[in-house]
C-alpha cells in the first residue's frame, strides 16, 4: 500500500521564501515525497495566495492545495532580526526556494553568498520571470506574461480570434516542476560528492518562467529555423496532427477523440461508416490527413451529432479508438479511475461555514506503488508552526509581536 512506502525525500529540509504559485509549487512537490518544508510568510497577510479565489472563510482552497504538507512560519524579512532568523534557518536546511524579483534577496543581505557563508552545502533554487541574468532579468512578470513571451499564448485558441489562455497558471506550474527537479538533481550531485566540493554555482538553480514555457513548445523553434514555418492557433486541433479534436454529440456534450495514428485511423473511419476515407491511400499517413483535416472532421462531427456522448464513447472504446469525455470538476469527483488511484483525498477544512467541512483535494503525482501517496496535510493556517520551528530548529522562542503585531 502507498501508506507503507518509504518517502524518498525524508530527511531533507526545505526553506520556502516564496509567494503565489511557482516556488510554492516546487516546495509542494518536495513535501509530497517526504521533505520537511518550512514556508516563511509575512506578518498579518501571509502569502497573497491565501486570498486568491477566496469564496468564503479566511484561507482559499488554492492556498490549501498548493501549500500542502508544509509548515507556516511568520517572519518579517524587512527587519534585521527577521533576516538574521532566515539565515539561521538556512544554516539548518538543505534547500532554499525563492521567487522574488531578481536582486531583492541580495538587497536584503540574503543573497547566494550570504546563504553559502552559513551553509556551504545549501541548494538554492530561484524562480523569476526572465531569469537571474540577461537584459530582462530585472523586469517583473507573472506567468501570463511568461506564457506569451515563451510562445504558448500564440498557439492557444481559435485562429480567427485573439490568443486565449489556459484556465490555470500553467507557466508557474511548469517552472515549479523545473525548480523541484533542479533541486533534486543538485541534492543528488551533493550526495555523490565529498562535502564542500560542489561549487555554489552548481548548487544555484535558475528557473525563468518564460524559458520553462519555451521548453514545452516542442519543435516550435526548429520548425521555424529549418522550414520557415510559424505555427498558429488551431483551436481544438494540434498543428500537423489529424484527426484529433473535440466533437459535439446529440445531447450537447462533447467527446475528445485522438484517432491520428496510422493504425487507428482505418478502424476509426470504418466505425463512423466512412470506408471511403479508411481505404483512401492519400489518408494512410498523417501528412495526407492533415491536408484534408476539415473533410475528416466534418465526417466525424456528423457521426457524433447523431449519438449521445455515452453512446459515442462506448462505440469508440469497442473499436479501440482513444477517446474520452471533457470532464468538469463534478465529473472528476465522481470518476472511478481517480478514486481507484486515491487521486482525490479528503480533509476536514474551514470553509467559512459554522462547522468544518469535508473537502477533497488532488492526490500526489507520480504514483509510487499502486495509488497516490497520502497527502500528509493541507496548506496550514498562517503562522501555525512559528513556535515549533523556532523552538526545535533555532533553539529559542519565537519573537513576541509588538503592539502592531510585528514580530
Amino acid at each position: 500500500m502507498a501508506d507503507d512506502l518509504p518517502l524518498p525525500l525524508a530527511g531533507i529540509r526545505v526553506l520556502e521564501l516564496g509567494n503565489y504559485i511557482a516556488a510554492p509549487t516546487a516546495a509542494r512537490l518536495l513535501a509530497d515525497f517526504g521533505a520537511e518544508v518550512i514556508k516563511v510568510e509575512r506578518p498579518h497577510t501571509g502569502d497573497e495566495l491565501r486570498n486568491w479565489r477566496l469564496y468564503a472563510g479566511t484561507t482559499s482552497m488554492l492556498f490549501r492545495t498548493l501549500n500542502r504538507g508544509k509548515k507556516s512560519v511568520v517572519i518579517n524579512l524587512r527587519t534585521d532580526a527577521g533576516r538574521r532568523d532566515v539565515l539561521d534557518l538556512v544554516a539548518v536546511c538543505d534547500v532554499v526556494l525563492e521567487n522574488f524579483r531578481p536582486g531583492t534577496l541580495e538587497r536584503w543581505g540574503l543573497g547566494p553568498e550570504e546563504m553559502n557563508a552559513v551553509n556551504p552545502e545549501v541548494v538554492l533554487a530561484r524562480i523569476s520571470a526572465f531569469g537571474q541574468t540577461g537584459p530582462l532579468a530585472s523586469r517583473p512578470g507573472f506567468a501570463a506574461v511568461a506564457e506569451a513571451h515563451g510562445g504558448l499564448r500564440e498557439l492557444v485558441g481559435d485562429p480567427d480570434r485573439p490568443p486565449s489562455r489556459t484556465g490555470v497558471s500553467i507557466g508557474d506550474s511548469i517552472a515549479g516542476l523545473y525548480a523541484a527537479f533542479g533541486a533534486v538533481t543538485a541534492l543528488l550531485q551533493r550526495e555523490r560528492t565529498r562535502p564542500g566540493a560542489v561549487p555554489l554555482r552548481a548548487r544555484s538553480i535558475d528557473v525563468a518562467l518564460n524559458e520553462a514555457v519555451l521548453s514545452m513548445m516542442e519543435s516550435l523553434i526548429p520548425d521555424y529555423l529549418a522550414y520557415g514555418v510559424e505555427r498558429r492557433r488551431t483551436g481544438g486541433r494540434t498543428e500537423g496532427i489529424a484527426p484529433s479534436n473535440a466533437y459535439v454529440c446529440a445531447d450537447g456534450l462533447s467527446v475528445v477523440v485522438a484517432g491520428n495514428s496510422d493504425a487507428i485511423f482505418g478502424r476509426y473511419m470504418r466505425l463512423i461508416g466512412r470506408t471511403d476515407l479508411a481505404d483512401d491511400a492519400n489518408l494512410a499517413t498523417n501528412a495526407g490527413r492533415w491536408a484534408r483535416r476539415d473533410e475528416i472532421d466534418d465526417a466525424i462531427g456528423a457521426w457524433a451529432a447523431e449519438r449521445t456522448r455515452d453512446e459515442a464513447l462506448r462505440l469508440l472504446d469497442e473499436a479501440e479508438v482513444p477517446a474520452g469525455p471533457i470532464h468538469t470538476a463534478r465529473d472528476i469527483c465522481a470518476d472511478e479511475q481517480y478514486a481507484a488511484r486515491h487521486m482525490i483525498q479528503h480533509f476536514e477544512v474551514d470553509t467559512g461555514a459554522p462547522e468544518p467541512a469535508t473537502v477533497g483535494f488532488p492526490g500526489i503525482v507520480p504514483v509510487l506503488g499502486e495509488r497516490s501517496l497520502p497527502v500528509r496535510s493541507i496548506g496550514p493556517d498562517l503562522g501555525a508552526h512559528t513556535d515549533e520551528v523556532y523552538r526545535d530548529l533555532l533553539g529559542r522562542p519565537a519573537p513576541t509581536p509588538d503592539r502592531n503585531g510585528q514580530p
